[in-house]
Parts: structure tokens; sequence; C-alpha cells
């Protein structure tokens, strides 16, 4: 089936690609041999890390760019004649390596190696830029929250609070971040992430009474359920859901207030009725600095919405792509970058490793330009490969992306655990010419 140009992936581009290439095949240099590169210059201010989100989805991307009669159709008056067919037989056949999803990052880490023909390999730049810099934003932010709650779950339910589409990725992202769940049942049907909810205000407000709202709600969930007690009076709401529901109540939700006193006051009040098991789960407008000052008070789960689909402050991560190698007359690739005074690039094709001591603590991110760096025994390398010869070869599991971040996360000194500002958490190094 032929799909509309509204959802082609081949039109997530930006229309200077598409004439860039055109004027490349003219001037007979859209076939040299390129190296891009995806990377960061900086962290988002105060932030001691980030986390490589979205590889999953960017691989999903590649193997589904192509530009079929309906999009070709689209771009006409774009570009010429003999660009659209060109376009029209597009396929990427060259390779990709780049850092596992989950994987921690620094500035100037070579999140992705592209390598192919300058025309194949330009043409992805927009759709890999859109989808590494909101889902490593998303999963960066949601990292720290994780850090922040230490053993207690937390539970993506941020989707009222962005795009619909980007509400699915986002989900996705903090899942690979180390979220519990999510509210989120598209990121559920598409991606596996485990989703959870119970019920809002307004279900509370469409019964006569709240004990009437809660006895409904353990009737038709069980008394494993969470009802939300802050929609009128929270004391009051405690007493009647544990006499509904008895002392089994799986948890409680609080959604306004004083977060803390109340789940004190509540925790107390629930102990004194005998539902000692039963959970506290908090939401409403929490972020990683909210959820550290929680750290002493009875909650048992927390519930993330805007501040984590917007990523906590910072909705991107200022990734870039750029051109780092060409081929030469001789054949031979050589070394370009971009000089200007802020938006420095180096040149070369990058390897990367993390230089870890002897007891496994990550010291620096080392980068070799042209060669790879020396491991001295300790380290570990960074780029795996994505794609070979235009067939995606590196796609991993969910599970798989936790466990790097778990394991990334591990490695890095301890000060990646504080919530104040601070400088990237090890220093990046460049081997080479």
């Amino acid at each position: 089936m032929t799909s509309s140009p509204r959802t082609s992936a081949a039109l997530l581009t930006d229309h200077y690609e598409l004439t860039m290439v055109q004027a490349a095949r003219q001037a007979g240099t859209a076939d040299r041999r390129a190296v891009f590169e995806l990377f960061p210059r900086r962290l988002p201010q105060g932030r001691r890390y980030g986390v490589v989100a979205g590889v999953g989805r960017a691989l999903d991307a590649l193997e589904a760019f192509r530009f079929d009669p309906a999009t070709v159709a689209a771009l006409d008056g774009v570009v010429d004649p003999g660009m659209l067919e060109w376009l029209a037989s597009y396929r990427f056949s060259g390779d990709v390596w780049g850092y596992a999803e989950g994987e921690a990052y620094f500035p100037y880490s070579p999140l992705l190696v592209v390598e192919g023909t300058f025309a194949e390999a330009v043409l992805l730049e927009t759709v890999l830029l859109s989808i590494y810099n909101h889902d490593s934003a998303i999963a960066s932010a949601a990292s720290r929250m994780v850090v922040a709650a230490g053993e207690r779950p937390c539970i993506e339910m941020g989707s009222r609070r962005t795009h619909e589409e980007a509400a699915v990725a986002a989900a996705r992202a903090a899942y690979v971040a180390g979220f519990e769940a999510t509210s989120n049942l598209a990121a559920r049907a598409r991606h596996g992430v485990p989703s959870t909810g119970t019920a809002a205000h307004s279900f509370t407000l469409l019964h006569d009474a709240e004990a009437d709202a809660f006895r409904a709600q353990v009737q038709s969930l069980g008394v494993g359920t969470t009802l939300l007690v802050d929609t009128y009076d929270v004391t009051e709401a405690v007493r009647l859901a544990v006499e509904v529901a008895g002392t089994g109540l799986g948890a409680v939700r609080l959604d306004s207030g004083d977060l803390g006193e109340l789940a004190r006051e509540v925790r107390a009040q629930l102990d004194g009725l005998g539902a000692t098991g039963t959970r506290i789960v908090v939401t409403s407008d929490l972020d990683e600095h909210a959820i550290a000052s929680l750290a002493s008070a009875p909650v048992d789960a927390y519930g993330v919405g805007t501040q984590l689909v917007t990523g906590s402050g910072h909705p991107t991560c200022g990734f870039v792509y750029k051109l780092v190698a060409r081929e030469g007359d001789d054949g031979e690739l050589v070394s370009v970058a971009k000089k200007s005074t802020d938006k420095q690039s180096i040149g070369g094709r990058k390897y990367a490793l993390r230089r870890r001591s002897a007891a496994g603590v990550a010291e620096a991110e080392v980068v070799g330009i042209g060669s790879p760096p020396e491991d001295d025994g300790d380290d570990r390398p960074l780029l795996v490969p994505l794609v070979e010869r235009g067939e995606v070869v590196g796609r991993t599991t969910l599970e798989e992306a936790r466990a790097r971040h778990r394991s990334s996360l591990a490695e890095l000194p301890r000060e990646v655990t504080m919530m104040s500002a601070g400088e990237a958490a090890i220093p990046t190094v460049h081997l080479g010419p």
C-alpha cells in the first residue's frame, strides 16, 4: 500500500537537504565518500552527564526512509525532475556506528558516525537529529529523576502535556532511563513499555459521594487499586478509602498541597487504621529537585508528567550533525571541520572509549581522531555497529537498553548523583592529529 506524503518518514527532513543533494549531483560531488558525526558540543547547563536514547527509533526511521510515489509527487516543484528520479530509488547503503541506547554521554561524544556517499548520508541529518535530540533530552531528565528517587519507582504520566507522538517517544525514553511504567497506552502497544493507571478527580466528582466513587473503583479494579484522596478533604478521604477497601488497600495518591507534610500525615493515619501496607503515591508537577526534597518523606512512588516530557527545563540536547571527513581527489578521506568561534566542530573520523580506573570508575571520555585510542586494559569501547552496508545490525531490546543505562551510570563518579549544578562528570580527551 502506498503511504500518504503526510505520514512519509522521508519527508521528516528539511528543504535544503534535497536542494544540497541536487546541486552536489550537478557538480559531480554527490557520490563522494563522506563521514558525518552526530554529537553534542556541550551538556545542558549544570548537567553532569546525558543519556543516549532514541537509537531504536532512529534505526526504524532509517529503514523506512523511502521516497515512494506519493512522497515523490509531493516534492514536485521542490527539486528538478532528475532529482525526483534519484529520490525514487534512494536507499541508504552505508555504515553507521553509535553509542548503544542507554549509554551516558559527555561533550563531544561521537554518538553517531555515519559513513556513505554525501548524498545518502546528508539526507538523514534532520530525522536523526529530531529523534536523538528529543529522546535523549527526555532520557537525561528521567535518569536524574530516577537517581533522585532512589529505590522508589517513577511512573511516566506526561502524555497530555506534549504532542501526541512526542508523548509516545517520551514514555519509551523514560523507560530506557529507569522509569517503571507509563500511563500511555500507545507506548505499551508499540514498544512494550508497562502501563498503569487508575482514576482521576473527575471520577470522584461524577459520583454522589466520595465513598461511592471509591466503592465503584474497588469493585472494578480490586482492593489493590490506588485511590485518589485529595478531591475534597484528605483526612476524611483516607478514612473512607480504608473503610471501603479494607486494610489491604493498595495505595492512595496525593496530587496537591505540601506533598511532604501531607505524606507524613497520611502515613500516620493509614498506620493508625491498620493499613500499614498501603503505599503513598505522589504526583503534581514533580521534577528531580522536588523528588529529591521528598527523600525523607514516607512516599512510595512518584508520578511525573510535565517536567519529564519537557526535559525538565532542557527540551533538547543541542546535538548537531556535521560532515567531519570527505573523499579527496586521491580517494583518501580528508578531515574537514567548521571553524566558527562559538560553533566549532572537530574534523576526522572518530573512535571512542570510556577510560576507567582499575576499580572500574570512569575517568575520561577518550576520542581518537583517525584511529582508535589505545585501551590500557580497563577501558570500554563505546561505538558499536548499528548499520552495515545499509542493513540494520545493531537493534537491541528496551530491556537491554535499560541494563546498559544502569551499568553505564554505575561506573560514573559519585558526583553524578548530585542534583546541584556542576560540570561534566568526566572530561572529554581527543587524541590524534
